[in-house]
């Protein structure tokens, strides 16, 4: 996965000023687009599609403040079709319009090209379990939300804070199949992971296929496969969200696993009354690599 990633970026700095084929390389790499895109978002720390763009205007800063050509072909040369488009995503990257940048020299906003390298440590084993599972779906309330990387998703928390106590209770007497428990569950991820772009994400349990969902509730069909479970405890949701970026940094490298698309899910197994600390199982849908 490292090797492909870096073959990605070498990608990039190729077809800088063209739209960039990621399946057609995936395909190349024995991989896939979404496990790629997943990958790459997790270990950069930013999408495929922001990277991009940070390099093009990386490159395109040093001919704006050349001076040599106009804007209109600078902006022609690295893929925008008007000095006015090519302006405003300039001046999202630098801070600073073009006129200003070519006048003064700067401010820039350098985005050095990027290299990935492996590096597992190893010190902490990741309780891990690799589960094949027959079709289910999950089934609770389910709402539109915006992507939050670090600590609490006050969307999630007032989404799931609106249901009455004894909904939960409702919910808890219709989940029949493994993840047991109540489930916190993310589907529809954007595979770059940007922040603050939309998932939908349902609070409610795992029910078996022949299980009726009540018509006043969401549900998820989930097709049959394999599953990797990751068990999580301490300080919540620090733990789970360590684990969570842990499975890209060390677990996906180091196995001979992907990720396919599917929903992700939370099953909180125990938990302090404040939920200041958990035990939590995350279920990620893999297939082999």
């Amino acid at each position: 996965m490292i090797s492909a990633l870096n073959q990605l970026v070498d990608l990039v700095e190729k077809h800088l000023a063209e739209e960039l084929d990621v399946r057609e390389l995936a395909g190349k790499l024995g991989t896939t687009e979404y496990h790629l895109r997943r990958m790459f978002s997790s270990l950069s720390g930013m999408p495929l599609s922001e990277y991009l763009r940070r390099r093009r205007m990386t490159v395109a800063a040093a001919d704006v403040v050349r001076g040599a050509d106009d804007l209109l072909s600078i902006a022609v040369r690295h893929g925008y079709s008007s000095t006015e488009a090519f302006g405003r995503a300039f001046r999202a990257v630098h801070g600073a319009g073009l006129s200003d940048v070519r006048r003064d020299g700067g401010p820039l906003r350098t985005q050095p090209q990027l290299r990935f390298h492996l590096t597992v440590e190893g010190s902490v084993p990741m309780d891990t379990h690799i589960i094949d599972r027959p079709a289910f779906r999950l089934v609770g309330h389910a709402a539109r939300v915006p992507l939050i990387h670090q600590g609490i998703n006050p969307h999630i928390q007032r989404h799931i804070t609106s249901l009455p106590q004894d909904e939960h209770l409702r919910l808890k007497t219709l989940g029949d199949t493994e993840p047991r428990g109540l489930l916190q569950v993310c589907d529809d991820l954007d595979p770059d992971g940007t922040e603050g772009s939309e998932l939908t994400y349902l609070h409610g349990v795992a029910a078996s296929r022949e299980t009726p969902a009540p018509d006043d509730l969401d549900a998820i069909e989930v097709p049959a496969g394999t599953w990797a479970v990751f068990r999580t405890a301490g300080p919540h949701p620090q733990a789970l969200q360590t684990t969570w970026a842990a499975t890209a940094t060390e677990w996906f490298p180091s196995n001979p696993w992907r990720l396919r698309p599917g929903p992700s899910i939370v099953a909180v197994l125990d938990r302090a009354d404040d939920f200041s600390t958990a035990t939590c199982e995350l279920w990620l849908p893999v297939e082999p690599a």
